[in-house]
């Protein structure tokens, strides 16, 4: 396929349960876990995507005539544009497609650094649900970011001990999956990680460690206090928490709380190249990309996932011209005038 308007079609026929909406908003899914949708009334799902729309991009167009770059980096490693695939499993069970994890996994990784980008990887409550998208990433020279979910320390510790294995770049751990209903409820079940286990964590990690679920100044101090390297500010696409606030809406006050001690992503509602300025301006280190980069690989495996990531970029670049800026580093909050 050439265009992200075929890899959609194709995604289109290929879902069984998530409808693939011309706008991935969360209103038609509203409470269908498992499935695509947002716990509940499906209301933290659809606020993702309100209060991006309350963001505005503040133009500037007498500047230079220059190339401009959206190229940064991710603990070192260079990176074509600071969007990444959020981590995503039970991809059959959650859009009713024809492929299972490990499938999906090669297809994501591979999709994302054709881009120049890179793939966090899903964890799930089977054993290869972990093992098996962890193999892909250390088949690609450990390009790939493998999250685990909050279990037991020793579960924990024999996954982080394949990713070091595998030499990741980092691990990530998305410790909001203690609101799952179907994991909290699984035979090894997840659960909540205080300061001092997060601190294990990190010790026993020996590279970067990113915690995922982060919304809130007192959950990012906490983070701090635990000696993580970066978070997610996320709301999980509102599948954990009806009612709760979106990662944008509390963005700001955590990166001014964190005053760049550690690295600050989010997600939830991400759609396009402007919705990625946006978060840049107030302060993340990058974003992830969840149900629609789901959609390019159920499309068109890699190539779908490639020229998903091109649009958003291609988007990004445009923004950044209007807005006067030439490099990453040159979005700053003077860029969006913010309405909620």
């Amino acid at each position: 396929m050439e265009n992200w308007q075929e890899v959609y079609a194709s995604a289109k026929q290929r879902c069984h349960k998530c409808r693939c909406c011309p706008q991935c908003n969360g209103a038609a899914c509203r409470g269908e876990t498992p499935g695509p949708g947002g716990k509940g009334s499906g209301n933290a799902f659809v606020r993702n995507i309100d209060m991006l729309k309350q963001v505005f991009i503040t133009m500037d167009t007498i500047s230079e005539n220059t190339e401009i770059s959206t190229q940064t980096d991710f603990f070192g490693h260079e990176v074509s544009l600071p969007v990444y695939a959020a981590p995503i499993s039970g991809i059959r069970l959650n859009y009713g497609a024809d492929l299972d994890d490990l499938t999906y996994t090669q297809e994501l990784v591979e999709g994302c650094l054709a881009a120049g980008s890179l793939a966090f990887s899903g964890d799930g409550m089977y054993d290869e649900m972990f093992c098996g998208p962890m193999d892909i990433i250390a088949k690609h020279q450990g390009y790939g970011i493998p999250t685990i979910k909050p279990w037991s320390e020793s579960d924990m510790e024999w996954r982080i001990k394949l990713a070091k294995e595998g030499k990741a770049l980092a691990i990530a751990s998305d410790i909001d999956a203690s609101g799952l209903t179907n994991l909290r409820n699984s035979v090894t079940p997840v659960g909540f990680k205080n300061v001092e286990e997060l601190k294990k964590i990190k010790k026993m990690a020996e590279m970067p460690v990113i915690l995922k679920g982060i919304l809130s100044v007192k959950g990012a101090r906490k983070a701090l206090e635990a000696g993580v390297d970066g978070i997610i500010v996320s709301n999980h696409g509102g599948r954990v928490l009806d009612d709760c606030l979106s990662g944008i809406e509390v963005l700001e006050d955590i990166v001014k709380a964190v005053d760049g001690r550690m690295k600050i992503f989010v997600d939830g509602g991400f759609r396009s190249g402007n919705d990625v300025f946006k978060a840049l301006a107030l302060g993340a280190d990058g974003v992830l990309i969840g149900r629609p980069i789901s959609h390019a690989v159920i499309g068109d495996g890699a190539n779908g996932v490639k020229l998903y990531l091109e649009k958003i970029q291609l988007e990004l670049k445009e923004a950044m011209a209007m807005a006067g800026c030439k490099t990453i580093k040159d979005i700053q909050r003077e860029h969006v005038c913010v309405k909620f």
